[in-house]
């Protein structure tokens, strides 16, 4: 078996890919992890070099070898109910405003594996009752969004979930499932994912009432960043909110944006801002 080594000039071939492609900014330091992911795709194809592999993605491409090199280098980091000040927000302040009418849409716009956007349901479920709601959680990676679709999580996964809601939305497995949880069909039912570029959004998505950006942008640079925001801010409704991380700032980034408390942001437009 062939032991590969990349070049830096290799290295550089695929960091500005991933740039080019997704916004993503890989460091310099990220040799070896590209090198240690995208070995296996070339003893696939029985190449050389990560040169070859390159020249393959980019001239004429297998189907879907792209996506897998975009699954492949992106970093996928998430689990239930992360950051609770954000769940207590839209616990006490958001939700129980909420009238009902049409339904209550909410975006979970780097899902990853779904804790985010299965959290989220499991709140609009609890709050709503029988009001109308829907998620759509969205991610550039097809390999993580399968797993998002089945609903299905290892219990060391779940130290998250409020123990009432683990009662009440959650599904022990037994037998080969043994150690597994299933999310409730009732929730699954109301949630939907799809592959979505956020730098290069191909359709539109909203309106949304909520939207989650939380833990992505620090992969940007600041140009990407503004760019993406930009994208965001034309999918929400009047009043919408904004959810990013709390390692993270957009301060000026949007001037139809206004802080309601620190990482969340409101959409008001046309000379509403106090």
């Amino acid at each position: 078996m062939l032991d590969y080594k990349i070049t830096e000039e290799e290295f550089r071939s695929f960091q500005n890919f991933i740039y080019d492609h997704a916004g993503i900014k890989l460091s310099d330091q990220k040799t070896l992890l590209v090198n240690s992911r995208l070995a296996s795709r070339l003893r696939h194809y029985s190449l050389d070099s990560f040169s070859q592999y390159f020249d393959l993605v980019m001239e004429s491409p297998p189907q879907g070898e792209r996506q897998v090199v975009t699954d492949l280098l992106t970093t996928n980091e998430t689990y239930f109910f992360r950051e609770p000040k954000h769940f207590a927000h839209l616990e006490k302040e958001v939700l129980p405003k909420w009238r009902g009418g049409r339904p209550f849409r909410v975006w979970s716009a780097a899902s990853s594996t779904g804790e985010e956007a299965y959290s989220i349901a499991m709140l609009l479920d609890d709050m709503l009752g029988s009001m109308p709601w829907e998620i759509v959680g969205s991610d550039i990676s097809s390999r993580v969004l399968k797993k998002a679709q089945q609903g299905l999580y290892q219990q060391t996964r779940i130290d998250g979930i409020p123990r009432e809601y683990m009662s009440r939305y959650c599904l022990k497995g037994t037998g080969d499932y043994a150690g597994s949880l299933l999310i409730d069909k009732k929730l699954r039912q109301n949630v939907t994912f799809t592959t979505y570029n956020l730098k290069k959004p191909e359709r539109k998505m909203g309106p949304f009432h909520i939207i989650f950006l939380r833990n992505v942008l620090i992969y940007f640079d600041a140009e990407t960043t503004k760019q993406i925001i930009n994208n965001l801010v034309r999918e929400l409704h009047n009043d919408g909110l904004l959810f990013i991380g709390h390692s993270e700032s957009i301060k000026g980034v949007h001037r139809d944006l206004e802080a309601v408390i620190p990482t969340v942001y409101r959409k008001t437009p046309g000379g509403k801002r106090k």
